[in-house]
């Protein structure tokens, strides 16, 4: 029965995760960038959504919905200013500039508001246990793994069934082609940042009533993790982020239970480099040597 109710925590987290990991493959999948400033979207989510409960006295959903539509202008910003001008540069230069926007993003919150945290209210979700077949499951933890699931339900009808989707996966797939078919490549792009971002923030605001406790380096650990996840999904892939999102976090909860809490952070980035070693392209991946 121990192991079922880690199972459920596991899920709950790994749903976390995942939604991060999204922002992280879509990205990539486009513009082929692993953009470093994510875990801070996540993070500026995250406050988003405790301002809006706690000084607008809003309720969960508005609360969500409001950090994913700020997170989501972020997002856009960030790749018109930082990376849109950069899009035929050096790989290394990419990757330093995200760096640089992600402790941009820490320090400009920590100097509008300082470095203390904050505590999400503890009443924002019904807080009740649920015992089903013997294991007792909070209502918090289902809603949470609930509402992560519904988001990634529909990123997926977004990808598969609009036209934004289309013009995103014709753009992954060959955007110079894209371009000559009509398609705006750069609005698509911002689109793409627009969604990811959109994911983070909504996952920032989960994240806060999932552990209560917020500040503004907070998107640093959960942010390398999710990047962990969506390599071991396949990064680029998104049903790979879901699942390697889902994995990273079942096996962190395993790892609790089994009475080895200080490890919980260390093994994420050994799965990282046994992935590395052993699967590059990750679990949905194809094995194939990308050209530089």
């Amino acid at each position: 029965m121990e192991l079922i109710q880690q199972l459920v925590n596991g899920i709950s987290l790994g749903s976390i995760y995942a939604l991060i990991a999204l922002g992280y493959t879509m990205v990539y999948g486009i513009v082929r960038l692993i953009n470093f400033a994510h875990g801070d979207v996540f993070m500026i989510g995250s406050f988003v959504g405790f301002y809006a409960v706690t000084m607008l006295g809003v309720g969960f959903f508005p609360a969500l919905l409001l950090a994913m539509a700020v997170c989501a202008v972020l997002g856009m910003t960030i790749e018109r200013i930082a990376y849109k001008p950069l899009r035929n540069a050096t790989r290394i230069a990419v990757l330093i500039t995200a760096i640089g926007v992600s402790l941009l993003i820490e320090y400009v919150m920590i100097y509008l508001r300082g470095a203390q945290p904050e505590a999400y209210p503890g009443t924002l979700l019904p807080k009740q246990n649920l015992e089903l077949f013997g294991v007792v499951i909070s209502s918090q933890s289902l809603f949470i793994l609930g509402t992560s699931l519904v988001l990634m339900i529909l990123l997926q009808f977004i990808v598969h069934r609009t036209k934004i989707g289309k013009a995103m996966r014709a753009v992954s797939h060959d955007a110079e082609a894209a371009r000559l078919m009509g398609i705006n490549v750069d609005n698509t792009i911002s689109a793409t940042f627009a969604i990811g971002s959109a994911l983070a923030g909504a996952a920032g605001v989960i994240f806060g009533i999932y552990y209560t406790k917020i500040d503004p380096l907070m998107g640093i650990l959960p942010g390398l993790k999710a990047f962990v996840a969506a390599v071991l999904g396949g990064i680029g892939i998104i049903p790979g982020a879901m699942v390697g999102g889902l994995l990273l976090g079942v096996i962190e909860s395993l790892v609790s239970g089994l009475g080895y809490s200080l490890w919980r952070d260390g093994v994420a980035f050994i799965i990282l480099i046994l992935i590395l070693i052993f699967r590059p392209a990750g679990l949905f991946g194809k094995n194939v040597r990308e050209k530089v």
